[in-house]
């Protein structure tokens, strides 16, 4: 009886974590419209450009995570704890190096990747940054670099990976489904191998540390490295670049920490592997797949208002 209640209450939570991937991508669309149109007809037209709308538009998806997981956690009976729970002190620098490697060498190769597409017409928009001049900084430290960190990873490694991981799926499936939803969910064509990576990569430390948190400062540091550099003038126009020989010098280590971190968290550091596949996927799917499709169409209109503005 006590085998069929615990197979049960994983199965659940399971559940309910499909359910908060689709409350995630859901919702912050949803608000988005609300203020979207509330700024409008307050601001007029160049609304979107302004600062306080830039920075509303990275603080709302943050809320809606972090509601979801709220709202998962109560539904689902999981504990907190069990999400955020501890793990070797190694894990920590691991993560960072893992960053490390797929900012400065798996970004340069999507950006061969980008320029393959725009090659064939594609017209990418890019990402718009609030400014970052003086005092600008420390908010958006805190919106795009901090609570991104927490709630994303808290959604996508916290409850999706747990679970998945939980339910008895394969490591490798499990990998390879959440980098999948992760990709989707950012809604980028341009970025989504990048994406994919990234997601795999913070999945696999998650299960191998058994704690969030690894990823968590992973993504905090990527984060703010990004936010740090473009406020310094880095790759921007009128800005600085680096001399061609540190870029490959750099691209180099890069690529070696990425390559050294992955090999060891795969072939060496085996805590938590398991095989398998997708055990009740069903209710995680039907959970799942309102947010699946939101995220799908999001990421066709992308794709196809790219081409068309080629």
């Amino acid at each position: 009886m006590e085998e069929k209640d615990g197979v049960y209450f994983r199965r659940r939570a399971l559940s309910e974590a499909g359910i908060a991937y689709s409350v995630s991508a859901v919702a912050p669309v949803i608000l988005a419209l609300i203020v979207g149109v509330i700024g409008a007809l307050a601001a007029g037209a160049e609304y979107a450009k302004s600062d306080w709308y830039l920075f509303l538009s990275y603080l709302i998806p943050q809320l809606c995570f972090a509601a979801a997981a709220l709202v998962y956690f109560r539904r689902s009976g999981v504990s907190p704890r069990r999400t955020y729970g501890g793990c070797k002190w190694y894990y920590f620098p691991l993560a960072v190096l893992l960053q490390f490697g797929l900012m400065f060498s798996l970004a340069q190769l999507n950006d061969v990747f980008i320029g393959f597409l725009e090659d064939h017409g594609y017209h990418s928009s890019g990402v718009q940054l609030p400014s970052l001049e003086g005092w600008n900084l420390l908010p958006a430290l805190l919106i795009i670099a901090l609570l991104p960190a927490v709630f994303e990873e808290t959604l996508f490694r916290g409850i999706l990976v747990k679970n998945m991981h939980g339910c008895e799926w394969g490591t490798a499936v499990t990998v390879l489904v959440s980098g999948a939803m992760f990709a989707l969910f950012h809604g980028r064509p341009e970025q989504t191998l990048y994406q994919f990576v990234c997601g795999m990569c913070f999945a696999l430390i998650a299960i191998r540390a058994g704690s969030i948190l690894p990823s968590m400062a992973a993504h905090l540091c990527n984060n703010a490295a990004i936010l740090a550099l473009t406020a310094s003038g880095y790759q921007t126009e009128g800005g600085w670049t680096m001399p061609f020989g540190w870029s490959v010098g750099l691209t180099v280590a890069a690529a070696v920490c990425l390559l050294g971190t992955m090999v060891y968290l795969i072939l060496f550091d085996r805590r938590g592997a398991q095989k398998g596949g997708i055990k009740h996927g069903g209710s995680f799917f039907l959970g799942a797949a309102v947010g699946i499709a939101v995220c799908a169409v999001q990421w066709m209109v992308v794709l196809v208002t790219g081409f068309a503005g080629g």
